[in-house]
């Protein structure tokens, strides 16, 4: 069964196993931690394992799996970071009438086939749910539950809800942990304006974020490598770069698919109005594909993921110049 966030929250206590997966990391993670605390599983009912380590340790884990718990209650086996290479093992266990534990499978993005066909097509007990990334309106709703009355805000400035939506979304983990900390910071005068939202900016500089984004994608080279060397140099993960990109080139595809471009701050407005006009709806796909892939290579390569992110960028800030030049012409 394909799962939506809503039947997921009324349907994971009735499930026998469950494939969490797709681009947005934290999301993953929260949807996860929310199984468990639906499910009630205490620390002695729950067996967590890598898929790498599945081989090696089948035989425990369906054990495990399929043996009713000593302490009461349910139990849970999460496998993080399945692939389409896992799919055989899982399936036998997932499917095997002696189960007694509920099995929860996370994954990066997945084709279409293999592991998500054996959960998206199961008829009953076994469900899937894709985590993408935010896009505009769902991030908008987010920041605004997030930031509401609950939280003692009052008003959000128009320039901080701009701000944030071309800041936000790649990750709802990073997303909640942002919103959190602005709660924090204004809560002794209820309004959110712009000059809060720059100062509560996670560790990696706001400017250089824009600059490396909207550099990239307007095909200005020397720009986007300057403003990833600071970024690198500030700390940034290149985990959580691919993951802006992602968002920010899913912003791209929705605009040149649309014709509707995104509440956008003044200051980069220009930068990405000229990627709507050079990147086509194919380039942009191919893209998204691509970061994908290099998110993988940050786990199975053994360089490291700043090479890999350093030429990735500027191979793509290269292709951006050559699209640029060949619109002049």
């Amino acid at each position: 069964m394909k799962w939506k966030e809503s039947d997921f929250n009324s349907g994971i206590i009735n499930i026998n196993a469950v494939l969490i997966y797709g681009p947005d990391a934290g999301l993953v993670d929260e949807l996860c931690d929310k199984a468990i605390e639906k499910l009630e599983i205490e620390k002695d009912n729950l067996l967590a394992l890598d898929a790498n380590e599945l081989r090696d340790k089948e035989d425990a884990v369906f054990a495990e799996s399929c043996s009713p718990s000593m302490f009461g209650g349910r139990k849970a086996v999460i496998i993080s970071g399945a692939g389409d290479s896992d799919t055989k093992i899982i399936s036998d266990l997932v499917t095997s009438s002696s189960l007694c534990a509920t099995v929860i499978v996370t994954a990066g993005d997945l084709r279409p086939a293999s592991l998500r066909k054996l959960f998206e097509e199961a008829k009953s007990g076994i469900a899937a749910i894709a985590c993408y990334s935010d896009d505009t309106k769902t991030l908008e709703a987010l920041i605004r539950k997030e930031l509401s009355a609950a939280s003692g805000i009052r008003q959000i400035t128009p320039d901080a809800m701009s701000y944030m939506l071309s800041h936000m979304g790649g990750d709802r983990g990073i997303t909640r942990s942002f919103l959190q900390k602005i709660a924090i910071y204004v809560s002794d005068k209820h309004i959110v304006d712009l000059e809060d939202v720059e100062k509560c900016l996670p560790d990696t500089s706001a400017s250089s974020a824009d600059d490396y984004m909207y550099s990239l994608t307007a095909g200005h080279i020397n720009q986007t490598m300057v403003a990833l060397d600071r970024l690198l140099y500030a700390g940034a993960d290149s985990n959580m770069l691919v993951r802006m990109l992602y968002n920010h080139f899913s912003r791209l595809l929705t605009a040149v698919v649309d014709g509707q471009l995104p509440k956008l701050f003044w200051k980069v407005a220009d930068k990405f109005n000229m990627a709507v006009k050079i990147w086509p709806e194919k380039e942009i796909v191919n893209v998204l594909s691509k970061l994908n892939e290099l998110e993988k290579q940050f786990r199975t390569k053994g360089m490291s993921p700043e090479i890999l992110i350093r030429d990735f960028s500027l191979k793509l800030s290269v292709r951006a110049a050559k699209l640029a030049l060949k619109r002049r012409k």
